[in-house]
């Protein structure tokens, strides 16, 4: 059985290991940062803003794992990519490159033989090739339209061996890459929410207020002259902590929540609550919202008070009618905050 001390210092050499490869993979993408010819970038980008079809981003290998990824960084703003393994072009997914597309190819070496295999035929499409590769002099380099070339003086493996430094720099660029296209073609959080419709932050892009109210029959609210026993049935009734006060027109002049409802036991006598009415009660002029705001603005006006409010009135855009309330919990339940 290890000691306690032995276990600590295995810990601390892990840890010491990790923080390594951390500083080692820095360093290469800092270098890379430094080493950047500017023009093959330009080139690069402008190829592929003209793109009239799709960008195809092969590799194999760990240089394939980072052009898988490189096209889902692509995709991921607003630009069309798919990623073809050099290994599998050969067996019928070439079937996916079309003329108007646009080839890049992650390559440390520049040598592999699927690499090297693949290239003829994307000639043959006239598919112009970028290459982004450590190797100015390989194979691959000599055949492309464009050389991104990124070297890398020393992998984070102790046997300089394993592509870890090399990976982390060609990964970078390719993200630089899709960024920089992303601000040519210039894509807006509109666009940027339209690819990105699931999870947490889709829904912080896209979901609206009117998401999230119910239905008319769900609506609470009262007129003026209600009586405060009305206001009590109505809050009962639909339980979403207040209820809007509405004049015949459909026109918001107030809200009662709860707090009202306590504040109004606190100040007036027991015998004078029953001749109460919803216009002695309410808060008039409350905060609103409409329903075509995105609900992570609504949190952000809920929460960013000096006194928070948990629900608020909903109006429609067009028109100013009130059609329904947004409680807090809504907004948090629906994952957006």
């Amino acid at each position: 059985m290890s000691s306690p001390m032995a276990t600590g210092c295995a810990k601390t050499a892990v840890a010491a290991d990790v923080a390594a490869v951390l500083r080692a993979e820095a360093t290469a993408i800092l270098e890379a940062a430094d080493r950047l010819d500017p023009a093959p970038l330009t080139a690069a980008v402008d190829l592929f803003q003209k793109c009239r079809g799709k960008i195809v981003v092969s590799g194999v290998g760990k240089s394939g794992m980072v052009a898988r990824r490189i096209a889902a960084a692509f995709n991921s703003t607003g630009a069309p990519s798919v990623f073809l393994h050099a290994a599998d072009a050969g067996h019928g997914d070439l079937g996916l490159v079309q003329s108007g597309d646009v080839a890049l190819i992650v390559s440390h070496g520049g040598e592999s033989d699927e690499i090297i295999s693949l290239l003829p035929h994307l000639r043959s499409r006239e598919v112009p090739v970028v290459a982004l590769v450590g190797n100015a002099l390989s194979s691959l380099a000599r055949s492309a339209a464009i050389v991104i070339h990124v070297p890398v003086d020393q992998e984070a493996c102790p046997l300089n061996l394993a592509p870890t430094a090399s990976a982390a720099a060609a990964q970078a660029i390719g993200d630089g890459l899709a960024v920089s296209l992303m601000k040519a073609r210039g894509l807006n959080v509109e666009d940027f929410a339209r690819n990105h419709p699931s999870g947490r932050l889709g829904r912080r892009l896209t979901l609206r207020v009117r998401d999230l109210i119910r239905g008319e029959e769900h609506h609470p609210r009262v007129v003026p002259t209600d009586a405060w026993s009305t206001v009590l049935s109505m809050m009962c009734r639909h339980a979403q902590g207040a209820v809007n006060v509405l004049d015949e027109s459909q026109r918001l002049v107030g809200i009662i929540t709860d707090g009202d409802i306590r504040r109004t036991v606190e100040r007036v006598s027991a015998d004078r609550l029953g001749s109460l009415t919803a216009q002695d009660i309410m808060t008039p002029d409350p905060i609103t919202v409409v329903e075509d705001c995105l609900a992570v603005d609504v949190l952000s006006v809920m929460e960013n008070r000096e006194s928070q409010i948990s629900v608020v009135p909903v109006l429609q855009g067009s028109s100013g009618a009130c059609v329904g309330l947004l409680r807090l919990h809504d907004i948090l339940r629906s994952g957006v905050g």
